[in-house]
């Protein structure tokens, strides 16, 4: 597979759009929304498939640090759990790169919102006295988080349609007409 590399212009754009999409992690996060309706998991994957891996790994993280210093953190064994799942995600863009048609986008978006919900319940389970540590304990933690899963799968859905629909519309447009940017390849990196 051949790699492109990056010149300053291409690496300023890369670094341009990580910022625009950091930016709106945050304020979307920040923004009354419904729990868990957030484009975290979308912004993991898209990093995962468009962006270097470093500045990939960087975003989610990046996004969630800023906005918990606003809405407030959490105890630190959940939020690794929640962190970790994000970029979990990542590492699945990574994959989804190679692997890149409407329906596999749309499979990673859903393996993202089970992966955030088996990760973060469990972790509640373990980590809190919210539940019987028992497998019972365990089933409720996962059934009284089933109106939260339904809006994680919800906005991994629609950010995910958002941010990879506008990519490959704006890279189609740019084909179409005769303005060539500096860099717009299927990846940055």
């Amino acid at each position: 597979m051949l790699k492109l590399t990056l010149n300053k212009k291409g690496k300023i754009l890369e670094i341009t759009i990580a910022i625009v999409f950091i930016l709106i992690g945050v304020s979307l996060r920040l923004l009354p929304h419904p729990f868990n309706f957030t484009p975290i998991a979308a912004i993991a994957l898209f990093g995962g498939v468009y962006f270097s891996r470093k500045l990939a790994l960087f975003l989610p993280i990046a996004v969630m640090a800023i906005s918990d210093i606003f809405i407030g953190s959490y105890e630190i064994k959940l939020m690794v759990f929640v962190y970790g799942s994000f970029l979990l995600c990542v590492i699945l863009g990574f994959w989804l790169k190679k692997n890149k048609k409407w329906y596999t986008v749309l499979g990673s978006a859903l393996l993202g919102a089970l992966i955030f919900f088996f990760l973060t319940n469990f972790a509640v389970w373990i980590f809190t006295s919210w539940y019987p540590k028992t497998i019972v304990g365990l089933v409720q933690s996962y059934l009284m988080a089933l109106p939260f899963f339904r809006n994680t799968i919800l906005g991994n859905l629609f950010y995910v349609s958002v941010f990879f629909g506008a990519y490959e519309l704006v890279k189609l447009w740019i084909k179409e007409t005769t303005f060539k940017p500096f860099l717009m390849p299927d990846k940055l990196s």
